[in-house]
């Protein structure tokens, strides 16, 4: 009896255990777990995307925020510029107009006829008065100031401009023709007759006396001024990286370089192609060279004189530019003193 209860049992186990719709079913709910599992999981990943790009725009914005917010406050100092120098400028303008005025009547009251001292004789009939004519006079006088004044003001609008850009421009010994002599802080050089046992590396010039700065600008724009007084001979501009500077080569724009020179204490030259004799009222004493990349300008200002000397426009740059220095040989004494590249001297 109990034998066959025990195959009973086990007769029910089995069949439990073989019953295909049973199977089926657990066979569904484990087909059915397995895709629940990886779509959630799927979700959860495309949510983790979704999250991370979210916060990668929230901080595109914030950048965008503050690209606008700098923009405003930069645009906010232009304006509060341009209203400085306009009332710099008017204020001028009426200061020379008040002395303009002045001078024209001291000149008319000087050449006004006087009767004070009447002539020693008694016929008086061939006495004239001639009347002095003033036509034009203010016109003249108006057209002089103006001409004068406007030109002043708008050089010195100009440089203080440009100087707002200025640079701090070293000089790389890297670079330096082995007779030249460089400050230990990299902002003097001079020529030193004496030719030092230095590595003749890619970048050194071997034949021109030149030496560039270390930093090089490949777009917006830059400024620096350099102090050439003492000087009879000297270079200065800017060069671009592939220049050749082992030979003897030309420094015009076809061949990289955009500079102007001084040669025999007087005459003053824009070496392009072909070269410009530059006539100056004055002998700069410290020079400024500014660079506006993308739109190709190398100009140069006698610094204190407010006066631009030349500018090289219509350029293509294509690659880095560098500032180039030639203090020129020595010249037995003559030429002994250094190119100083020298902080610009903000006016008030």
């Amino acid at each position: 009896m109990i034998q066959e209860l025990t195959n009973i049992d086990s007769w029910r186990y089995v069949n439990s255990n073989c019953n295909p719709a049973d199977n089926l079913t657990r066979d569904h709910k484990s087909h059915d777990i397995v895709p629940l599992k990886e779509e959630c999981e799927g979700k959860k990943a495309e949510l983790g995307e979704t999250e991370s790009e979210i916060q990668q725009m929230i901080q595109k914005r914030r950048v965008k925020i503050q690209e606008i917010k700098r923009s405003v406050e930069l645009s906010r100092e232009d304006a509060e510029r341009e209203i400085a120098d306009s009332v710099r400028v008017f204020t001028a303008l009426m200061q020379a107009v008040e002395r303009g005025q002045a001078e024209l009547i001291d000149m008319i009251e000087e050449n006004f006829p006087s009767l004070s001292a009447p002539p020693h004789t008694k016929n008086w009939t061939e006495v004239r008065v001639h009347r002095s004519s003033y036509v034009g006079s203010v016109r003249r006088a108006v057209e002089d100031i103006f001409s004068k004044e406007i030109k002043k003001l708008c050089a010195d609008l100009e440089l203080k401009r440009v100087q707002q850009y200025e640079v701090d421009v070293t000089l790389d010994p890297n670079t330096a023709h082995p007779t030249l002599i460089l400050s230990d802080d990299g902002k003097q050089v001079k020529h030193g007759d004496i030719w030092e046992n230095l590595p003749d590396n890619p970048e050194r010039f071997s034949v021109r006396v030149f030496v560039t700065g270390k930093q090089s600008f490949s777009s917006g724009t830059f400024y620096y001024e350099v102090q050439v007084e003492e000087k009879t001979d000297w270079d200065l501009g800017v060069a671009r990286e592939s220049i050749n500077r082992k030979g003897k080569v030309t420094a015009s724009p076809r061949n990289g370089y955009w500079t102007i020179w001084l040669r025999n204490n007087n005459g003053y030259e824009a070496n392009a192609s072909p070269p410009v004799r530059l006539s100056l009222k004055s002998q700069p004493q410290k020079v400024g060279v500014f660079v506006d990349y993308e739109e190709g300008l190398v100009s140069f200002y006698d610094v204190d004189a407010a006066a631009l000397i030349y500018s090289y426009s219509g350029c293509s740059f294509t690659e880095k530019l560098y500032p180039v220095l030639c203090p020129c040989v020595n010249d037995g004494g003559k030429n002994s003193a250094p190119l100083i590249i020298s902080p610009v001297s903000h006016a008030d």
